[in-house]
C-alpha cells in the first residue's frame, strides 16, 4: 500500500471521498493509502474464503450476510479499512451500503505488501470494534490461517490452523481451511 499525499481525513470525510476515487484506498491514521495490485492467488484466495463462508452461512441456516471486497470497515474517526470478506448478521443492509457497522467475522488475505498492517495495524484496529469477535488473517503461500478471536475482557486468542476446521462462534459456522487454497 502506498500512501497518498493529501491532507488528514475524518473517517466520515474519507468515506465521502472515496468513492469517487477512481483506485481503491483505505484510512490509516487519517491519511487515505491506495490499495495495491493484486496476485491472483490473493484474488483466488478471497474468492475460495468468501464462497466457503457463504455455504457455512448457508448450512447453518443463520440470517448473516458475507460481504466480498466491497464495503469498509470504520474503525475510529481516523481509520477504516476495507477487509478483504466480512461476514455480518441480522437485517440486509441496502446495495448502495459503503460501512458495514456490525461485523462479526473480517477476513484478510495476505501478500507481500499488506502482510505488516494486517498482522500488526489491522488486528489492533479490528478489534476495537466491538461486534468483532473474528479476525482471520489468510496465508495463501503458506496455506494457513491465523484466528484471532475475541475472548472475555480484553483477551483475544490466537491461533495458527493449517488443516481443520475453525469453528466460528458466534455466529454459529464452521470455516473448512483446506477449502481455501488454490491446489494450482
Amino acid at each position: 500500500m502506498t500512501a497518498l499525499r493529501k491532507e488528514q481525513m475524518t473517517a466520515e470525510e474519507f468515506l465521502a471521498w472515496a468513492p469517487t476515487q477512481p483506485e481503491r484506498y483505505e484510512l490509516f491514521d487519517g491519511s487515505p493509502v491506495a490499495m495495491s495490485p493484486e496476485r491472483v492467488i490473493h484474488g483466488r484466495t478471497k474468492y475460495r474464503v468468501a464462497r466457503t463462508l457463504d455455504d457455512a452461512t448457508d448450512r447453518a441456516g443463520l440470517k448473516c450476510e458475507v460481504v466480498f471486497d466491497s464495503a469498509a470497515v470504520r474503525i475510529d474517526a481516523k481509520n477504516s479499512y476495507q477487509p478483504d470478506v466480512m461476514v455480518y448478521c441480522g437485517e440486509r443492509v441496502p446495495g448502495d451500503t459503503i460501512v458495514i457497522g456490525n461485523p462479526v467475522i473480517v477476513v484478510e488475505v495476505l501478500s507481500p505488501g499488506n502482510a505488516m498492517k494486517d498482522l500488526r495495524d489491522k488486528l489492533v484496529g479490528y478489534f476495537r470494534v466491538p461486534s468483532i469477535v473474528h479476525y482471520l488473517i489468510v496465508d495463501p503461500d503458506k496455506r494457513l490461517v491465523i484466528h484471532h478471536a475475541r475472548s472475555e475482557g480484553e483477551v483475544v486468542s490466537t491461533r495458527i490452523v493449517k488443516e481443520a476446521a475453525i469453528p466460528l462462534d458466534p455466529p454459529g459456522l464452521s470455516l473448512e481451511t483446506l477449502t481455501l487454497f488454490d491446489d494450482a
